[in-house]
């Protein structure tokens, strides 16, 4: 019997990747259509047949999977989440299913629109990357009837299927770090309850000044953009305190490379007068001329874990339920200096 033709196949012998023969075959966006059109004819001459129209009974199925963004979240640089989505992609196409992307404009988020892959019924579940508003995700919940896991978020107000990054131990971890490099005035910039994450940040924050001996103070609590925004603006929401910290421990990196324009702009080096550390080890080449110390988001094993739960969720089948943590690990660079005697 001959061997059937996967995805990978006629991508090698185009030189291309997978995430593109599949967005061509799939009809989405992000392939020329001159590039489209020779993947079709190729997968046409080499026989490929889809997996859903190959399986047999008791085989593992192929589904298509809607993957859900919105649109603050892909605005500004080559965003995290658009490399997460890549990743999404990327398992999918391993396990022979296909995604589609729509991203989810402000308006739509207001009005409560319905995503068209869903209107369409082109998905048989959905991949929800980055927080949209509850009262948005409690439409989805109750008019989509179709499975859906969070990825990069979760829902602390009800029982729901996500996978999320490690932000409380992972920010204990830097700030524990900063302590071992002898600073003891550490500030937290993140707006807090802006989201879950940042929230479960500032209390590894937290944590580890308690442990060091430490209280938080108020003064050194900063936001890094309006309350209940998505919008990083350290330029206008965070003010530099009148008692300098040594040590800045920022929610992200992008809110840290911005930080650290701040305090270049208001005359301090770093790491030389003050060091800063962020979290997911992201961040748009030549954003910032400092490497930052951060703490690496694992997006391979939040993406398969995603991937793996929402498959199995609409066959029917046992997987973990709730909220995933995927463990990470801190990434050490050029941002933060060692200042004072060796602790003990």
């Amino acid at each position: 019997m001959a061997k059937a033709v996967k995805l990978a196949d006629i991508a090698e012998k185009l030189n291309v990747s997978t995430v593109t023969v599949s967005k061509a075959l799939s009809n989405q966006k992000g392939v020329s259509e001159e590039m489209r059109g020779k993947i079709k004819r190729l997968a046409e001459e080499m026989g490929y047949v889809p997996p859903s129209a190959q399986r047999r009974p008791g085989e593992q199925k192929s589904y298509n999977i809607g993957v859900l963004i919105g649109e603050s979240f892909l605005e500004k640089y080559d965003s995290f989440y658009w490399q997460m989505y890549q990743m999404v992609t990327t398992k999918a196409v391993s396990r022979d299913c296909f995604t589609m992307l729509e991203v989810v404009e402000a308006w739509e988020e207001q009005e409560l629109a319905m995503p068209k892959l869903l209107q369409e019924g082109k998905v048989d579940g959905l991949i929800i990357i980055g927080r949209l508003s509850r009262k948005y995700l409690d439409f989805l919940d109750r008019e989509a009837k179709t499975p859906q896991v969070y990825l990069d978020f979760y829902d602390e107000k009800r029982d729901c299927d996500a996978v999320i990054s490690d932000s409380f131990h992972g920010m204990y971890r830097l700030v524990d770090y900063l302590f071992e490099m002898g600073h003891e005035k550490i500030a937290f910039v993140g707006t807090l309850l802006a989201s879950g994450s940042i929230t479960d940040r500032y209390f590894g924050y937290a944590k580890a000044l308690m442990e060091h001996g430490k209280e938080v103070r108020k003064d050194w609590v900063l936001n890094d953009r309006e309350e209940g925004s998505r919008h990083i603006d350290v330029e206008n929401y965070m003010e530099l305190p009148e008692d300098m910290p040594t040590a800045f421990a920022c929610n992200c990196d992008l809110t840290a490379s911005e930080v650290i324009r701040k305090l270049n702009a208001a005359g301090y080096r770093v790491p030389e007068d003050i060091s800063v550390v962020g979290y997911d080890n992201y961040l748009y080449p030549g954003i910032c001329q400092v490497e930052i110390t951060t703490f690496e988001v694992d997006i391979k094993e939040m993406a398969r874990r995603a991937v793996h739960s929402i498959v199995r969720k609409i066959a029917g089948e046992n997987y973990r339920k709730g909220v995933f943590v995927v463990e990470g690990h801190p990434v050490y660079k050029d941002s933060v200096k060692k200042i004072g005697g060796r602790r003990l």
